[in-house]
């Protein structure tokens, strides 16, 4: 194993920006930002042991700044949506960021546009902290938020999440990574091979706010129980589908764990698979539905389908959901969880 530390560029106010990079011993090698915790690269051997990096995104700190669809990046308070930017807390309500609409998406992307502190932990994990004032984007407390990325011989890139606050606040972390395991300048994702390890799904309104309905994904697109492929139904006439232009929803993982994976991805094409893990309720497919003529790394453009996201979380807009999972901790209390992508 081994950690090299590269100068990456600096932020438009001026701020420097390192880069990471950790390798394993089967040509598996992850390289990840300061700028916004950002899983940046990820190179994996194919079938015939070709390594290619299978992240959609950016070449340059420039265009993660202005291009973004949050590609790679860490992101919180709240990942996913908060519906009106409002949620109550002990009868305070509190009013925050309004990023999309009215919505708050991914916490008012704090997180995502910050340079985090880095310091290598061990010959292969790197811890990654923040601190995000009290009030910050409207939202109580002071947090300090750790993530740990760690890449191992099993080929497993694990990320730890640990975040604690002096105020009674909502906590929801994830990784924004866009996949596509045939590589970034491949083509669109729709012949992936999916299987989710859920029997419900979170239907969500015209502004992509869950409805509050636990919906069977028995007889609807979203069942994949069974392995298909991803772009089987995507542009289907199906109600859920139509609004947002393919899948972005949260699945109810039937019994989130480190041991059972909740999601496998395999490329046919390049033979490379990948499994998720979690040890939250939730993970959100989503297929970069609004992608449209972005440049990306190299000569390559994004465009619809062109990754897929499996962001582990709480189910969207818990905080007003009363029949969700949930994410409101208490001063002091220690948030925690693990993402594991793993590529067999």
């Amino acid at each position: 194993m081994s950690i090299e530390k590269l100068f990456y560029g600096k932020t438009k106010d001026g701020k420097n920006v390192d880069k990471y990079i950790i390798k394993n011993k089967n040509g598996i090698s992850a390289e990840i930002l300061t700028y916004g915790a950002t899983l940046d690269k990820l190179f994996v051997p194919d079938k015939n042991g070709k390594a290619e990096d299978i992240l959609i995104g950016f070449d340059n700190i420039e265009d993660h700044e202005t291009l973004t669809a949050n590609q790679g990046v860490t992101v919180g308070r709240y990942a996913n949506r908060i519906a009106k930017g409002k949620f109550i807390i002990d009868n305070v309500e509190y009013e925050v960021t309004h990023n999309e609409n009215q919505t708050c998406l991914h916490g008012g992307d704090e997180f995502s546009h910050a340079v985090w502190e880095a310091k290598q932990l061990s010959e292969n994990s790197i811890e990654f902290s923040y601190f995000s004032a009290d009030g910050t984007c409207g939202f109580p407390g002071n947090l300090d938020v750790k993530v740990l990325y760690t890449l191992d011989d099993e080929n497993n890139l694990r990320i730890d999440y640990e975040a604690v606050s002096d105020k009674k606040t909502v906590m929801n972390f994830t990784n924004h990574a866009y996949f596509n395991l045939g590589g970034y300048d491949s083509g669109d994702i729709c012949d992936h091979v999916l299987k989710i390890d859920a029997d419900n799904f979170t239907p969500i309104d015209s502004d992509s706010i869950p409805t509050g309905e636990i919906r069977c994904v028995e007889g609807t697109p979203f069942d994949f129980r069974e392995p298909k492929a991803i772009g089987k139904e995507i542009r289907s006439d199906y109600e859920q589908l139509v609004g947002p232009k393919g899948y972005d929803h949260n699945f109810c993982i039937n019994s989130p764990s480190l041991d059972k994976p909740c999601a496998t991805v395999t490329d046919p094409k390049s033979g490379r698979t990948m499994e998720v893990y979690t040890d939250l309720p939730g993970v959100q497919l989503y297929c970069g539905n609004f992608l449209d003529n972005v440049k990306g790394k190299g000569s390559s453009v994004m465009n619809q389908y062109s990754g897929f996201c499996l962001e582990t979380q709480f189910w969207p807009d818990s905080p007003n959901q009363k029949n969700f999972t949930n994410c409101v901790f208490d001063k002091d209390e220690v948030f925690t969880t693990t993402t594991i992508f793993r590529f067999v």
